[in-house]
C-alpha cells in the first residue's frame, strides 16, 4: 500500500523543493545584501516556474488525497486502481495542467506594458504586485488569473475534502480502537498540511485586487516556505504508520 504514497510524496517533495528554491534563494540574498534587484527576464522566469510548481503541488496533494481514500475506502482494488501506470497518469496530468495553468498566468501578468517605478512590493514576482505597475487596464488580467487560481484551487480543495469526508466516515466504522486512532493522526496531520497551503493561497488568490496588501507578504511565506519545509514531514512522518 505504500508504495504509491511514496510515489506521490516522492513528487510533492519535488515539486516544494522545485518551486521554494525559485523563491527563497533570492529572497534570502536580497534580506541579507541588500540586493534587491531583479532582471525583466529573471522576475518572468521566476513569477513562471512558481506558478508551474504551486499548481502541480495542488493537484499532487489532491492525487495523494484520493490515493488515501481508496487504500482506506476500498482496500480490495487499492492495487487495481493505483497501479503505477494509474500513479503516473495523475502525475503526469498535474504537470500538464500546472504547464498551461503557468503559461495563462504568466501571459496574463507579463502581457502588456509597465510604466512608472518599476519597483514590485513584495519579496518575489508576484502576480499582483506586478499588475500593479501595469500601464493597460489589467481588470480582465486580474479577472483571468482570479478565474484560474479558483479552478485549480477550488477544484482540487473540493476534491481532497470530498476524499477525506469519506476516508473520515470509513474510519468511524472501523471496530480496532488502535488502527481508528493511527489512522485518525493520519488524516489530521495531512488535513494540517493542506490547510497551510491552501490557506495562504486563497488568502493570496481570491480576493479583490483592491485589499491585496502587506499581509499578502506574511501569506507569501507560508506557501512559498513555510509548506514546502512542512509538507515533507508531516506526509513522510504519518506513512510510516
Amino acid at each position: 500500500l505504500h508504495t504509491p504514497m511514496y510515489f506521490f510524496l516522492t513528487h510533492l517533495s519535488l515539486a516544494d523543493v522545485c518551486y521554494s528554491t525559485v523563491i527563497s534563494p533570492k529572497m534570502l540574498t536580497d534580506l541579507l545584501f541588500g540586493n534587491k534587484t531583479i532582471s525583466w527576464a529573471g522576475c518572468v522566469t521566476q513569477f513562471h516556474l512558481f506558478a508551474l510548481f504551486a499548481t502541480a503541488e495542488c493537484h499532487l496533494l489532491a492525487a495523494m488525497a484520493y490515493d488515501w481514500h481508496v487504500a482506506v475506502c476500498h482496500p480490495l482494488s487499492y492495487v487495481t486502481a493505483m497501479s503505477p501506470r494509474a500513479c503516473w497518469q495523475l502525475m503526469a496530468w498535474s504537470y500538464l495542467v500546472a504547464s498551461l495553468s503557468a503559461l495563462i498566468y504568466t501571459g496574463c501578468t507579463f502581457g502588456g506594458s509597465f510604466c512608472g517605478p518599476r519597483r514590485v512590493n513584495h519579496f518575489f514576482c508576484n502576480a499582483s504586485p506586478v499588475l500593479r505597475l501595469a500601464c493597460w487596464d489589467t481588470r480582465g488580467s486580474q479577472a483571468a488569473i482570479f478565474a484560474l487560481a479558483a479552478a485549480n484551487g477550488l477544484g482540487t480543495s473540493l476534491l481532497i475534502l470530498l476524499s477525506y469526508g469519506r476516508v473520515l466516515h470509513a474510519l468511524l466504522g472501523m471496530r480496532s480502537a488502535p488502527s481508528r486512532a493511527r489512522a485518525f493522526r493520519t488524516c489530521a496531520s495531512h488535513l494540517v498540511s493542506v490547510s497551510v497551503f491552501y490557506g495562504s493561497l486563497f488568502f493570496m488568490y481570491l480576493q479583490p485586487a483592491s485589499r491585496h496588501g502587506s499581509r499578502d507578504k506574511v501569506a507569501s511565506l507560508f506557501y512559498a516556505v513555510v509548506s514546502p519545509v512542512l509538507n515533507p514531514f508531516i506526509y513522510s512522518l504519518r506513512n510510516k504508520e
